[in-house]
């Protein structure tokens, strides 16, 4: 099997692309800063570095390095400064997304592809309807207003939840909603939700990148992960919170 991951050199795609080459995946990954991936990445065979900007590829390129691949796995965020949260590519993550689902389908391959996108569990799946207090709702409008990469994380999930939708014949998507970002050394026990269990503004959890990378990971490689959550919007939460 054969992963594409685009943001591999940030915090989170790096664990997810260790986590693939642990269990015997071949990982193709687009990043922007090579130096930034350990040696120990860089050293594995299995591992095919395209170094460039994901936005940079031309439309052909980009079929060609989704060609042949399983999966799409986008760990893409917005640095936290004032040129990456103001600054362009103001829709980073959308327009990848909806770049990288074109690519796979101009393939014209028979095989379905899985598409996993990480976000953030500030984002609601507006499929479920899911409850928030009319404070967080009054934040999470100020956030559309003043935080352009909020907007954009909502943007990016709703093009796979209404323009690929729930029986599109080529791919098949999970959106992965962490909460509070942590970083931890090793992965620990996680609880995974179809909803927040918490308010991601006034009572957020944690959750670690490595436990992240881990949960994509299987949703990649495990098809019993998948068939239970491919077209939802998983909540993924540290089981024990500091």
């Amino acid at each position: 099997m054969t992963t594409l991951v685009v943001g591999a050199s940030g915090a989170t795609g790096q664990l997810l692309v260790e986590q693939l080459l642990s269990r015997g995946q071949n990982v193709n990954a687009i990043v922007r800063s090579p130096d930034k991936l350990p040696e120990v990445i860089k050293s594995q065979d299995s591992l095919s570095v395209i170094h460039t900007s994901v936005l940079d590829l031309s439309n052909a390129e980009m079929a060609q390095h989704v060609n042949g691949c399983d999966a799409v796995a986008s760990c893409l965020g917005h640095n936290m400064s004032m040129k990456g949260i103001y600054g362009h590519p103001r829709m980073l993550v959308t327009d990848a997304t909806r770049r990288l689902c074109h690519a796979i389908k101009a393939n014209n391959s028979d095989e379905t592809s899985k598409f996993v996108l990480m976000n953030t569990a500030g984002n609601s799946n507006r499929d479920l309807q899911e409850r928030i207090s009319f404070a967080q709702q009054s934040v999470i409008g100020l956030l559309r207003l003043l935080l352009p990469p909020h907007v954009d994380n909502e943007k990016a999930a709703d093009y796979l939840r209404i323009k690929i939708g729930q029986n599109d014949e080529v791919i098949e998507w999970a959106v992965v909603r962490p909460d509070n970002l942590i970083n931890e050394n090793e992965v620990t026990e996680y609880e995974v939700h179809s909803s927040p269990t918490r308010s991601a503004i006034f009572d957020a959890g944690l959750t670690s990148r490595i436990n992240v990378g881990h949960f994509m990971a299987d949703l990649i490689t495990d098809d019993d992960t998948w068939n239970k959550w491919k077209g939802q919007m998983p909540v993924i939460y540290n089981r024990t919170q500091l």
